[in-house]
């Protein structure tokens, strides 16, 4: 049996058969992991990349095309070690062998470390893993907010260790994807919808809650790839700026991703990230009927001293009150005796005050000139007529003398007073 380019007659052309070279390459390799390393990584303007992997033996040329260049995190670099995989064939444009790869994974801690190693550096150099920043949990949060995958082992043992410790606490569960290229914008997402919250811009959908106190965020064990969205800046960034303490629970205890390295506290596995959230209610009221009795044993100490003290005060109060008591009647007795010495004086002076003001008014008094033989002219109502003009012919009026009175009647008024005349 004959096949085709058998004879000359039925020579293939070029394509044909590096088309049929494909066909048949393609076929005997189905899509398979490659280790090597990166050698001339170029990308053309067309958005494909392409570059070389070798080993100390042997190379073959690799692309990437620009549709599969987004699921591939992180753009390779001439001499890291990685795995890629793909799929062997032949373009038949050049009939060159190559490998066409979907998928990079550093092989070792190379490329994976690298993007670890800047991300950390630039969040570092902002200031965010500064511990300074780190915020205390709240001792007895009311609400616990989990973002996490709804379906995970994770959230089954965050929900199980919190209602151990304390079932009156709220757990609100925010969903999120955790792996896969869809996980960092979901967390994200997630975070955006607690911080509207937490704000009060946005109101939680079901019964009326207390607003979170503090969050986990995390998810539980698997590999690397599974575990890099928490290593992803821009989630690192959101939970850098989550309003409430965060609590980072990423892997088993050996993972530390970005997240934990920005959240407040890392927790070795969502179970220890649900210890430190929320403290055991009966050791929470043991320690209350302890510190009760404390208080109950200070108060009644600060009674007893209250009480002490206040006795010495009334005791030192009682006698300086009794030498008050000396003090003003020692006072009084002697302003007392001062009194009896002054009396007698201030009487002796008072009684001359008296004697000189009545000779002064007996001086000025009328009955002191009258004594002398003047008299006073008095009028009908007892007024007195000391001018002229009081007196017309026939006025009666009375005569004060000094032994009595004389009624008499005016015959004449004159002009003249020859008493007081000065030319006589």
């Amino acid at each position: 049996m004959t096949h085709a380019g058998a004879t000359s007659a039925e020579a293939l052309s070029v394509h044909a058969l590096t088309t049929a070279a494909k066909d048949v390459l393609e076929g005997a390799f189905p899509k398979l992991w490659v280790r090597g390393e990166v050698s001339g990584y170029k990308q053309y303007p067309s958005g494909h990349w392409y570059f070389t992997l070798k080993d100390a033996d042997a190379q073959i040329p690799a692309v990437v095309w620009k549709g599969a260049t987004f699921k591939i995190r992180e753009r390779p670099e001439d001499g890291l070690q990685v795995r890629a995989l793909g799929q062997l064939t032949v373009w038949p444009a050049s009939g060159k062998m190559q490998f066409v790869v979907t998928a990079i994974e550093a092989d070792g801690e190379g490329l994976w470390q690298k993007r670890f190693d800047e991300t950390k550096a630039r969040l570092e150099k902002e200031g965010l893993l500064d511990p300074s920043r780190k915020r205390a949990l709240p001792r007895f949060p009311r609400t616990v907010a989990v973002v996490t995958s709804a379906e995970g082992a994770a959230l089954r043992d965050i929900v199980a260790v919190i209602r151990r410790r304390n079932a009156g606490v709220h757990i609100v569960v925010i969903p999120a994807a955790v792996q896969g290229e869809a996980a960092p914008a979901s967390l994200i997402a997630a975070l955006d919808r607690l911080a509207r919250w937490v704000a009060g811009g946005a109101q939680w959908r079901g019964p009326a809650l207390p607003t979170p106190e503090v969050l986990i965020i995390g998810r539980g064990g698997g590999s690397r790839e599974d575990l890099w969205a928490f290593n992803d800046e821009q989630v690192a960034r959101a939970i850098a700026a989550c309003a409430i303490p965060t609590i980072s629970a990423v892997g088993h205890e050996t993972d530390v991703s970005i997240a934990d390295l920005v959240a407040d506290l890392r927790a070795a596995t969502p179970s220890v990230a649900a210890e430190h959230a929320v403290a055991v209610l009966a050791e929470v009221r043991q320690q209350v009927a302890q510190l009760a009795g404390v208080m109950a044993d200070g108060l009644q100490d600060r009674i007893d001293v209250a009480r002490r003290d206040v006795d010495r005060h009334a005791d030192a109060l009682s006698r300086r009150s009794q030498l008050v008591v000396e003090r003003r009647r020692a006072r009084a007795a002697r302003v007392a005796d001062r009194l009896v010495r002054a009396v007698p004086r201030a009487v002796e002076v008072r009684k001359a005050l008296v004697a000189t003001a009545s000779a002064k008014l007996s001086a000025r008094s009328p009955l002191a000139v009258l004594e002398r033989g003047f008299s006073v002219a008095r009028g009908a109502k007892g007024e007195t007529l000391g001018r002229r003009d009081a007196f017309t012919p026939g006025t009666s009026f009375e005569l004060a003398l000094r032994d009595g009175r004389v009624r008499a009647k005016t015959e004449s008024v004159h002009a003249d007073a020859p008493h007081l005349r000065t030319d006589a």
